[in-house]
């Protein structure tokens, strides 16, 4: 079996996000005394990161892209974005979570410095292998490589971050308008979860109609549905005559991590986002429809 090896900014920059992602995990495990459920998250984070990054290596090191089961075109640069948002992620949960207000030995404090400085500079490495990845103007590339590509990577990230934040506690089930939008993040996390299996998994020849315009029409929906979910989770979670609360608590700035109130406030927040993104996904899509015609 040869091995094909060329020097190219993206295979530094692969390697750089092995060493980096490593470092970080390793050190944390090491000596960084994690002691919450949290640092499990940040540990499958990078050592995640790691193990699909040298997976991405080897195959390519080896030229098995033709034998890989997935599409080579769309695989790589889907992994790079969410090992940059898994990293970009612990690189802020992290330091929150055992920096903030730690009374830990310095020699702990040490370690989780460490491994917070490593994270960030993975989430640069990965950023900079999107960036290299990406598809150019007039270029031919796999769907996953455009910009409606990669916006359904970061769609489908936020919504993960607010399934967490909106199910530990559990806050939707104390009104009906909350449960319709956890519905709306349900919908189209499993819809946009569906587009990016086909596209890797190379399906969407198979479906029974055309999917560029299966993509504008299910964007149009999401950017509707993402809409009224940002309109309606921030009236009946902060406004009084719905048993909301405006402003913070007062022992939210004494927890370690985020508070109730934090929570739901970070979920309106990434919904407003995630609405932009599903805007700006709406946006690229109808201009793919209507360059096919």
């Amino acid at each position: 079996m040869a091995i094909v090896l060329h020097s190219s900014p993206l295979l530094w920059t692969r390697v750089a996000a092995l060493v980096f992602s490593c470092v970080a995990f390793s050190v944390a495990v090491h000596g960084g005394r994690l002691y919450h459920g949290t640092g499990d998250w940040c540990i499958f984070c990078w050592a995640f990161s790691f193990a699909g990054t040298l997976l991405v290596f080897l195959v390519e090191l080896f030229g098995l892209q033709t034998r890989a089961p997935v599409s080579w075109k769309n695989f790589p640069i889907t992994f790079a974005c969410y090992a940059a948002l898994l990293c970009l992620s612990a690189s802020i949960i992290f330091p929150l979570y055992f920096l903030k207000g730690s009374s830990s030995p310095n020699e702990t404090r040490d370690f989780r410095i460490v491994s917070t400085v490593f994270s960030c500079l993975a989430t640069i490495a990965y950023m900079s292998e999107v960036s290299i990845s990406k598809a150019r103007p007039g270029e031919v590339a796999g769907y996953m490589a455009t910009a409606p590509g990669l916006l359904k990577v970061c769609e489908t990230f936020l919504a993960c971050i607010i399934f967490v934040f909106i199910s530990d506690p559990v806050v939707y089930e104390r009104h009906h308008a909350l449960r319709y939008c956890m519905s709306v993040y349900c919908i189209c996390f499993i819809l946009s979860a569906a587009i990016i299996l086909l596209c890797v998994g190379e399906f969407t020849g198979c479906l029974p109609f055309p999917f560029a315009r299966f993509l504008s029409a299910y964007a149009l929906l999401a950017v509707v549905l993402y809409l009224s979910a940002t309109i309606i989770w921030p009236i009946f979670n902060f406004d009084p005559k719905h048993g909301g609360n405006k402003d913070r608590p007062y022992g939210c700035s004494s927890m370690m991590g985020l508070c109730v109130w934090d929570k739901l406030m970070a979920v309106a927040v990434l919904t407003a986002v995630n609405f932009l993104l599903y805007l700006a996904d709406l946006v690229y899509s109808t201009r793919l429809v209507f360059v096919s015609a």
